[in-house]
């Protein structure tokens, strides 16, 4: 008798937990936000009887019971686990609780509904909905209707979101049967799978009716190879990639898809973390890319070309991605003949536009013109990979989402801001393009100028790409004009250094012997608004100095009246924070501060509350040429530059572009592999500042 009052104990107390407390499981996929296999998954288990007395929340319900935290099915398991009861439970009848799922018309709610089932009065029942999600968990609330067999499943709507039938299972059931008893919505009514869903995402509904070709114009080069296949391929290995996808190498060189194959396999690496089943992934990745040779401006080559894709794609949607890794003097004739002969009838078409964006404001806006002529403004994505980089794309996250650095980011509190970026190598083989353009088109005009735009916009109205680039077209044009006396050029020489003798920029062969072309440059630029009046932005690029990296400086004002100022003498700098944002390499954010030195005398030194990235992140930061490609495929636009932030951003250089042109201002010279030219020095001083990357930083 005493286990006949067990089980009549345990069945109450089941009972109660039951009808009261879901549980809920979030298992997220590895590409959060791919069209494959971006989904949460939720697994809500509750109860209901045919007195349906409703719900409490899990809150109520630990206030009232101190219970082990453990799943209401490894409980029953427990309690079930010694003795066998299903011969104590009376049996369903076959077909006495089947579900259906509809949606009401006037609120995000799924309902089942089922006929009155012949199941003993008190005994619980468990019900099982699957919820699938692209992006995050809904939140999910069951109530058990009184009288009824009806459980209104109300959930948060989100796009993506499907419920799965509701399935009857008996109390004593195991983990296994629970999986194995409980249908899909795929399987029962036929509703199209979340991985089928990517409408917000830029593809159609039906992933088996669509179909994404990429196509790289200009395979056969350097980019193409070390950058845009390892980036797809990365994709890929990922799931980020939709279900039906082809690439196409394009270019001038005859080549068979065996040795574009061939090629691109030597590479494509796998991410430490990832390299299981990576020679399987490989050789998937391989057999969906293909080549054709053809030349730039032949519409009758980009015609055959449209032929092939149209027999991978298999009459489905065609959704076509053309990324242009050619120089830019041939931009127009790619485009015009893609746009003419191979541009998709059916689904969207989309270009990808390589820097430079010409030359000055005047040639800008005639590529621009003339892009537009044959696609439109949301078609064609400007890309500058730096704005894909991670501590780039953090920036905004680090400022909006911390009410600590949101009040102190003003003139207020801040000194000054350094944005700087160095390289340990010279040319090398790229003096012929680099010649043409320089320093500062090459770097200073977009990657520096983009992120000081994120650093110095306001708050934007949303995350949505428009807003976020409205509010950097504000920046760029409240910046004050340019002027040749706040500007320093320099142009790297010869040096020997342990018996290793570096060349100089003019020792190049594709190099004129007499270029005055800049290999270093150095400026200081003003916002003239409200927050960042009368604070310098100071900006510095160079090739073939004495590091390689890219950082952002944030130099904060300091302490008045400050208690310790004879604990740092005149030299301000020792007592004042800086915020530094290291972009390359390294990856980390890092805040100096003033720290009294243990000890019984009262010494301050500048200690480094550090966020290194490799030490906090096991996984491989994804390459800036993955995140920026899987933003075109998606039509997010939010890191590509609007038009009108492209001609903001000539307007501020293309005077004094000219003025150095027009004058043949001399660079001055400084050695390979040395921290640049003096000059530099003297325009920080200027403005009282001294470059943060000359000190003897912990980190460095």
């Amino acid at each position: 008798m005493k286990w006949l009052h067990f089980w009549a104990s345990a069945r109450v107390l089941l009972h109660c937990i039951f009808n009261t407390v879901g549980q809920t499981k979030v298992g997220i996929e590895t590409c959060p936000r791919g069209p494959n296999k971006s989904e949460v998954s939720d697994t809500v288990l509750s109860s209901t009887t045919q007195q349906g007395k409703g719900t409490s929340s899990p809150s109520e319900i630990s206030r009232a019971l101190s219970f082990p935290s453990f799943s209401p099915n490894s409980f029953i398991l427990f309690l079930l686990s010694p003795l066998s009861f299903s011969s104590l439970l009376p049996s369903p009848s076959p077909n006495s609780h089947m579900a259906s799922l509809h949606p009401t018309h006037h609120s995000p709610s799924f309902t089942s509904s089922s006929s009155q089932p012949s199941f003993p009065p008190n005994l619980a029942y468990l019900q099982r909905v699957t919820f699938s999600n692209r992006f995050v968990a809904s939140k999910v609330s069951l109530k058990s209707q009184p009288h009824s067999h009806q459980v209104p499943v109300h959930t948060q709507h989100q796009q993506g979101t499907v419920a799965s039938a509701v399935t009857p299972v008996e109390s004593g059931a195991s983990l296994k049967q629970l999986k194995a008893e409980s249908p899909s919505v795929e399987e029962s009514h036929g509703a199209p799978s979340v991985e089928e869903s990517h409408g917000d995402a830029g593809f159609e509904k039906d992933g088996d009716g669509s179909t994404v070709s990429i196509t790289v114009v200009g395979a056969s080069g350097d980019l193409a190879k070390k950058k845009i296949f390892p980036a797809l391929f990365a994709l890929y290995y990922e799931d980020c990639l939709p279900k039906h996808f082809t690439i196409y190498g394009y270019a001038r060189s005859k080549m068979t898809d065996a040795e574009l194959r061939n090629m691109v396999s030597k590479t494509l690496t796998c991410r430490i973390d990832k390299r299981a089943n990576c020679s399987e992934k490989m050789e998937q990745f391989l057999k969906r890319c293909f080549y054709h040779s053809g030349q730039y401006d032949s519409q009758e080559n980009f015609a055959a070309l449209d032929k092939k894709l149209k027999e991978h794609e298999g009459g489905r949607t065609s959704n076509r991605l053309f990324y242009l890794s050619i120089p830019p003097n041939i931009f127009i004739d790619a485009v015009k003949c893609a746009s003419l002969s191979a541009s998709s009838g059916n689904g969207w078409n989309r270009v990808i536009v390589e820097k430079p964006f010409g030359r000055d404001s005047e040639s800008s806006a005639a590529l621009t013109k003339s892009l537009k002529q044959y696609l439109t403004e949301d078609q064609i994505f400007r890309i500058d990979h730096y704005l894909g980089k991670e501590l780039v794309e953090n920036l905004s996250v680090l400022r909006f989402s911390n009410l600590i650095f949101e009040p102190l980011w003003s003139r207020q509190y801040i000194r000054n801001v350094q944005l700087i970026f160095s390289e340990d190598f010279g040319t090398e083989g790229r003096g012929g393009y680099f010649d043409h353009y320089g320093i500062i088109r090459d770097i200073m005009q977009n990657h520096l100028l983009q992120i000081l735009a994120l650093f110095a916009m306001e708050t934007p109205v949303s995350l949505d790409a428009e807003d976020i680039r409205n509010e950097k077209v504000k920046v760029l044009r409240s910046m004050r004009p340019l002027r040749l006396e706040d500007m320093i050029i320099g142009q790297y020489k010869s040096h020997i250094r342990g018996g290793v003798t570096y060349p100089a920029y003019v020792d190049d062969k594709t190099v004129p012997k007499d270029s005055l072309t800049p290999t270093f440059a150095a400026a200081t630029l003003f916002i003239d608004n409200a927050r960042w009046d009368g604070v310098p932005f100071l900006m510095k690029a160079g090739k073939a100095l004495h590091t390689k990296r890219a950082e952002i400086r944030v130099q904060f004002r300091h302490v008045p009246g400050n208690l310790y100022n004879r604990n740092f003498g005149t030299d301000l700098d020792r007592a004042t924070n800086e915020l530094v944002i290291r972009v390359q390499p390294d990856e980390a954010i890092y805040l100096k501060i003033n720290n009294k030195v243990p000890g019984l005398g009262m010494k301050l030194d500048r200690s480094n509350l550090n966020l290194h990235y490799a030490a906090r992140y096991s996984k491989e930061i994804p390459d800036a040429y993955e995140r920026l490609l899987l933003d075109a495929i998606e039509g997010e636009r939010r890191l590509f530059i609007r038009s009108d932030e492209l001609d903001a951003a000539w307007s501020l250089f293309t005077p004094v572009l000219d003025e150095l042109e027009q004058k043949k201002i001399i660079p001055e010279y400084y050695p390979y592999g040395s921290r640049g030219p003096v000059g530099a020095h003297y325009l920080a001083a200027r403005y009282n500042v001294r470059w943060g990357d000359l000190g003897t930083d912990i980190e460095q």
